[in-house]
C-alpha cells in the first residue's frame, strides 16, 4: 500500500481553495435566487417548484460524478481535477447570465445548469482529501475545507449589499434585476473560476497503484448497478449519517426558497411588488411601484447578509 506523505498547511489550503468559489456560487444561489426569481415575476407560491432543480440535481449528479470520478484517471490531470474544471467552466458562465435573465424561464433554466455544474465540482472535492491526506491529517483537511466555506459563505452573502454601500444601485425598473446583484453574480463567476484553478494548478494527484488493473476495473464498472449496489451495502454509520441529513437539507430547502420572501414580507413589512397590480403609464402608479420595489430590495439584500451567519458559525466551529 502507498504511504501517504504528510502535507504543510500551505498544501492543504491550496487543495481545498476550490471550495471558495463553489461556496460562492452556493451562497448567491441560495441567498437571492428567490429575490432574483420574484422580480422576474414569480408568486411565492411558486418558489418552491421553482427551486426543484437544487435537490434533484443533487440527488442525481452526486451519486453519478461520485462513481465516475472513481473511475477516472487522466494522464495530466489526475482522478478529481478534470470534474473541478468542468464544473467551474459552467458554473462560472450560469453565474455570469443569471441575473442578466429577462424571463422567469431564463432564470429557472440556469438554476439548473448552475446546480448541476456546481455538483460536479464540489462532489469530488471531499474524495480528494481522502485521496491526498494520511489518515492522521484528514479531519485536519475537513476543518480547513470547512473554514473556506464560511469564509466564501459569509463574504457573497454580503455581496450585493456591499456593492449597494459603493454606490451601485440595487434598484432597477419592473422585471428587471438591479446592477448591484448582477455585479455581485459577475465576481463570483470569477472567484469560482480562479478558485477552482488554484486548487488544478498547485494540488497534484496521484495515478493508482496498478494503473492496468484500474482500467481494467474501470471497463467492467457498469453506473446504474454499481451505484444501486453501493446503496444496498451502505454501512450502518453512513446510513446513520445519512437520516440526519435528510432532516438538514429539509430545512437548508425550505430556507433557501422561502427566507426572501418570509423576512421581506413580515419583518421588514416590504413584500415583492407585482408590477400587474400598478398602472405604471401613471406617474402616481409608478412612483408607488418604484417605492414599493426599492423597499423590497433594500430588504432582500439584508435577508442575503443575514443568511450569511452560518457561514459565520461554521468559521468559528472550525
Amino acid at each position: 500500500m502507498q504511504i501517504k506523505p504528510k502535507l504543510s498547511f500551505w498544501q492543504i489550503w491550496n487543495m481545498c481553495f476550490g471550495f471558495l468559489g463553489i461556496q460562492f456560487g452556493f451562497a448567491l444561489q441560495g441567498g437571492f435566487m428567490s429575490r432574483i426569481f420574484q422580480t422576474l415575476g414569480a408568486e411565492k407560491d411558486a418558489l418552491p417548484l421553482l427551486w426543484i432543480a437544487a435537490p434533484l440535481t443533487g440527488l442525481l449528479v452526486q451519486p453519478i460524478i461520485g462513481y465516475l470520478s472513481d473511475r477516472t484517471w487522466h494522464p495530466l490531470l489526475g482522478r478529481r481535477r478534470p470534474y473541478f474544471l468542468i464544473g467551474a467552466v459552467f458554473s462560472s458562465v450560469a453565474l455570469l447570465f443569471m441575473p442578466q435573465s429577462s424571463a422567469l424561464w431564463m432564470a429557472v433554466g440556469l438554476l439548473w445548469v448552475l446546480d448541476a455544474s456546481i455538483n460536479i465540482s464540489m462532489e469530488p472535492f471531499r474524495a480528494l482529501v481522502a485521496d491526498k491526506l494520511p489518515e492522521s491529517q484528514r479531519s485536519y483537511g475537513f476543518v480547513v475545507q470547512t473554514l473556506i466555506i464560511g469564509i466564501g459563505t459569509w463574504v457573497a452573502s454580503n455581496l450585493p449589499w456591499f456593492i449597494n454601500q459603493l454606490g451601485v444601485s440595487n434598484v432597477a425598473g419592473p422585471g428587471v434585476v438591479p446592477s448591484s446583484v448582477k455585479i455581485a453574480f459577475a465576481i463570483g463567476a470569477l472567484v469560482f473560476l480562479v478558485s477552482i484553478l488554484v486548487t488544478v494548478l498547485t494540488t497534484r494527484e496521484d495515478p493508482p497503484e496498478d494503473l492496468a488493473q484500474f482500467l481494467l476495473e474501470k471497463k467492467r464498472g457498469k453506473l446504474v448497478p454499481d451505484i444501486v449496489g453501493q446503496v444496498i451495502a451502505m454501512p450502518p454509520e453512513m446510513l446513520r449519517i445519512g437520516i440526519v441529513q435528510f432532516f438538514s437539507w429539509l430545512s437548508f430547502f425550505s430556507m433557501w426558497s422561502m427566507a426572501t420572501p418570509a423576512l421581506t414580507d413580515h419583518v421588514f413589512h416590504a413584500p415583492a411588488p407585482n408590477p400587474n397590480a400598478f398602472n405604471l403609464a401613471l406617474p402616481a402608479q409608478a412612483e408607488a411601484f418604484a417605492s414599493a420595489n426599492a423597499a423590497f430590495q433594500n430588504a432582500a439584500d439584508l435577508v442575503g447578509s443575514f443568511m450569511g451567519y452560518y457561514g459565520l458559525s461554521s468559521m468559528v466551529v472550525a
